[in-house]
């Protein structure tokens, strides 16, 4: 993986008993490859050697860290064995492949080699060498961002892995049964990694604390600072976590658990800085000189890395750590971890206290080391793995210097760099982790240089190299929980930067050709990719989200329905609007698309974005006799509706679904205002994450039940409290009686086994949810609180539903009332557009922010009386509103513009 996505590399916990001397001894001088041509010669003219004289000629080129060499030898070894059908030395061999590409970052190779070595094994009853070939195997599929799969290989499958079921045949098991104390520290070690990567830090501590005692016991020392630098990370990975949670109570306005969050992150920095400083100090006494490195620059992420939490004298330690790992470097010998151990010093940066930027690879922040310093570093890691071979660590290296020449703005040295990444990272089409990045480093070049179609053609094979077959970027989304946070650095800069491209091009172009059109679907393409790659990332799973395809899509634009598509881009926003086609529909011109796109921009990001948080803020302000709502209101309106309301009305348009970006996805747009009325007493208004994403098909609602959960009671959960919801009762009980043969679950009944329970049972087209809910930064903080002073997360309720809702036809409607999201929070939001298509549910009504029960009660009671009389959801909703609106023109929209529709509006 690229440096920005090497943290905290992945650690060998296995040691092979075969290659025990080889994993610390890849540190030999390189041999002069004339030598291997004579080598070659005389292979090819002398007897077909001895297989086991081609394992020992491929152990010789490992350890001086050629591994194509390695590679070619035992491959001929191989089927030297095959043919001899000497099945135990095969599997050998084929152990020694498996680490080569590993080490080369081929894992698919590697995961072959690994299976047919562990078949092998397993036909032979070699079954302690099947348990650690699993944990490698296991290792591997970490690495690919497959941490369910490798769980499962290291104590079996687990839908909650709350616990390991060491069931029959795995890694875990077999270690136990055959008391294999160091495959079973490997393993424990191994699955600790796997439940970090996915987010589970306790259970990753957990797991980590006991291997270390079993190492302990054992004296494992070569495992225990494997082990202590693996707590390290974990605890690391937790304290970056409570960070977010930092700043996600602080938008929400709980300053308390903001208190509490801090204090855990900075319990959590200091043990992660205790464990690194004794991981470091047994290697040291090891004289391990790979496992220092790498200690060492964990050290120095750390003390680098915390913003406004103290960890004794950070930049002095950092500075010694720093000086330490540069004098480290020099006595390494050559192999691809030094290539990447060079590359990590090159690149790192001085800390600074925000950034707000759409392309953090193209931002050329102040390093650490001197320019001359971080170059010489990076120009030293192109020769090392030059001589080694290694074609995927030589990209990673060119590719970074292209990129410090690109900083320099020297953009034809940063070309050439680049272009040579690119070749190196295409070699065998293996490296596709690095491909998208010199595409899109090229892209950004050529953009540099006013040569617009080159770098559209740029960007777009960086995209496709992202999302092609066998594209990486699902693994990326998922890979590593921690780097979750960096999406806007790694993904969604690329298909925001290709999108103005597009959006710029079509600007030339006469807005009623073809070609205007083919531009703007263009971008919107690359930006409706990004809201499912947004979703995936949000969540961190390896769940596949159904994606709908043109046809389905076209189902949801009809006649009267206008869709907004936002597209945020660093200094302006976007606004690009798909009406109905008025000369199509009178099929004046039959080669005319279906529906027109027009584009109008936002000139000023940061004031934009301003006026959204002030409208925000002013319209839930429920006491307010002032109206301060009503001007940003009304500049809102202005800015993104007015440029298209001739076309609206020319198009006699009914419905308005709005397709929002970054901090527009927490705006009630039902609310904004063109100085006579809000925009819903004219439209019916839905959102949705994106047209493929949304399940079209109307549905009649007579004949319908529900399961209706409610909390009546006051409840305190993580330290919070929650008021009683007086009114939830009759809102249950009322909307249950439009609903002949639902079900009502409140208070102590209502919980999370409760509600599986039910699923289980009976087929529910519509749940109901009344109660508390918040939805915050990350699905930690997005959840609904049950009975029994307990909470039910968003990512366990969609499971719960995806899981036990059963039948062929997704869940026709969820409605969650009291729910609150923070100002500002534009990932929150996410929570909850992504339980629609992450659940499988066709719609969901939800509110931005916590309304008094009474007049939630009142307008969720008359939504469904509409959907009962044939209204579309979108229409229904809007009667709704509209019908609190009409009782009384003085409420205020507090009252009723949080409540939003998601999903499909029909």
């Amino acid at each position: 993986m690229p440096n920005r996505y090497r943290q905290f590399p992945v650690r060998r916990f296995l040691v092979v008993i075969f290659f025990s001397s080889l994993t610390f001894c890849l540190w030999l001088n390189h041999v002069p490859f004339t030598v291997l041509q004579a080598r070659w010669a005389e292979l090819a003219t002398a007897q077909p050697p001895n297989p086991s004289q081609l394992v020992q000629q491929g152990i010789e080129q490992y350890r001086v860290g050629n591994l194509q060499e390695a590679i070619a030898f035992w491959q001929t070894a191989l089927s030297a064995y095959q043919n001899t059908s000497n099945h135990d030395n095969a599997a050998i061999v084929r152990e020694k492949l498996a680490i080569a590409y590993q080490q080369l970052g081929q894992f698919e190779e590697a995961i072959n080699y690994w299976k047919e070595a562990i078949a092998n094994y397993r036909s032979s009853g070699e079954f302690v060498k099947v348990g650690r070939l699993l944990t490698e195997l296991a290792q591997t599929y970490s690495r690919l961002g497959q941490n369910k799969e490798a769980i499962a290989l290291l104590c079996g499958a687990s839908e909650t892995d709350k616990d390991c079921l060491e069931t029959e045949g795995s890694a875990l098991q077999i270690a136990r049964k055959f008391s294999d104390r160091q495959g079973e520290v490997a393993t424990l070690g191994s699955l600790a990694e796997a439940y970090r990567l996915k987010g589970k830090y306790d259970l990753a501590i957990e797991t980590l604390e006991y291997s270390l005692k079993i190492a302990q016991e054992n004296r494992l020392s070569v495992y225990r600072s494997s082990v202590l630098n693996s707590l390290g990370n974990a605890y690391f990975s937790k304290a970056q976590l409570n960070e977010q949670r930092v700043d996600s109570a602080k938008l929400r306005g709980a300053e308390t658990k903001a208190s509490e969050f801090i204090k855990e992150a900075t319990s959590d920095y200091k043990k992660a800085l205790g464990y690194f400083n004794n991981s470091l100090e047994l290697t040291r006494t090891q004289n391990d000189l790979s496992s220092q490195m790498r200690t060492l620059l964990n050290l120095i992420q750390l003390y680098y890395h915390p913003k406004d939490l103290k960890l004794a004298d950070n930049n002095n330690q950092a500075e010694q750590a720093l000086q330490e790992a540069l004098a480290q470097f020099e006595k390494l010998p050559n192999s691809s971890n030094k290539v990447y151990a060079a590359i990590d010093l090159a690149e790192l940066e001085q800390v600074v206290s925000s950034i707000n930027s759409t392309s953090f690879q193209a931002q050329c922040l102040p390093r650490k080391l001197k320019d001359s310093q971080a170059e010489e570093l990076l120009q030293k890691a192109v020769l090392i793995a030059q001589s080694i071979k290694d074609s995927r660590s030589e990209s990673f290296a060119l590719g970074k210097l292209g990129h410090l020449y690109e900083c320099r703005k020297d953009y034809n040295k940063a070309l050439d760099f680049t272009k040579q990444a690119r070749l190196a990272a295409d070699q065998k089409l293996r490296a596709k982790d690095s491909l998208y990045l010199w595409e899109w480093q090229a892209g950004r070049i050529f953009k540099a240089q006013a040569k617009e179609s080159e770098a559209i053609a740029a960007y777009e094979r960086a995209i496709a190299t992202l999302e092609g077959n066998g594209g990486i970027r699902d693994n990326l989304l998922i890979a590593e929980r921690d780097l979750q946070f960096r999406f806007r650095d790694t993904i969604s800069p690329l298909y925001r930067e290709f999108a103005i491209l597009k959006l710029e091009r079509a600007e030339s172009l006469p807005i009623a050709s073809l070609e205007y059109q083919k531009e703007l679907d263009s971008a919107l393409d690359a930006i409706d990719s990004l809201k499912l790659a947004e979703l995936q990332n949000y969540f961190g799973n390896d769940c596949v989200f159904a994606v709908f395809d043109q046809k389905r899509v076209d189902d949801l634009e009809r006649e009267d329905t206008a869709i907004f598509s936002s597209i945020i881009l660093e200094d302006r926003t976007a606004i690009v609007v798909s009406l109905p086609n008025q000369e199509k529909k009178q099929k004046v011109k039959p080669n005319t698309e279906r529906r027109l796109k027009k584009l109008a921009w936002i000139n000023d990001s940061k004031k934009f974005q301003e006026e959204i948080k002030n409208f925000r803020l002013e319209v839930q302000e429920f006491y307010d006799p002032t109206d301060a709502f009503l001007t940003p209101a009304q500049n809102l309106y202005n800015w993104i509706i007015r440029p298209f309301a001739d076309d609206l009305d020319q198009a006699k348009i009914k419905t308005i679904v709005f397709i929002q970006d970054g901090f527009l996805r927490s705006v009630p747009m039902a609310a904004l205002h063109d100085g006579q009325e809000f925009l819903v007493e004219k439209y019916a208004i839905a959102t949705t994450p994106g047209l493929h994403l949304t399940f079209p098909k109307p549905q009649n609602f007579q004949g319908l039940w529900m399961l209706a959960l409610g909390l009546t009671e006051p409840a305190t959960v993580d330290g919070e409290k929650f008021k009683a919801l007086e009114n939830v009762a009759d809102e249950v009980n009322q909307a249950t009686k439009l609903f002949p043969g639902s079900k009502k679950l409140f208070n102590k009944q209502f919980t999370d086994e409760g509600l599986k329970q039910e699923l289980k049972q009976a087929n529910y087209p519509i749940i109901h949810i009344a109660t508390h809910g918040q939805f915050g930064t990350i699905p930690e903080d997005s959840f609904l609180v049950t009975g029994n002073n307990k909470k039910i997360t968003i990512t366990q309720l969609e499971s719960d539903i995806r899981r036990f809702s059963g039948g062929s036809e997704p869940m026709e409607l969820l409605v969650l009332t009291a729910c609150q999201t923070g100002v500002g929070d534009d990932r929150a939001t996410l929570g909850m557009a992504g339980i629609t298509v992450q659940a499988g549910v066709r719609s969901a009504l939800a509110s931005l922010w916590y309304v008094d029960d009474d007049f939630t009660k009142e307008l969720v009671v008359k939504f469904y009386e509409n959907l009962r009389s044939q209204m579309s959801k979108a229409e229904a909703l809007k009667e709704a509103q509209k019908a609190l609106i009409n009782q009384n023109k003085k409420i205020h929209p507090a009252h009723w513009a949080p409540f939003i529709l998601i999903g499909n509006w029909l």
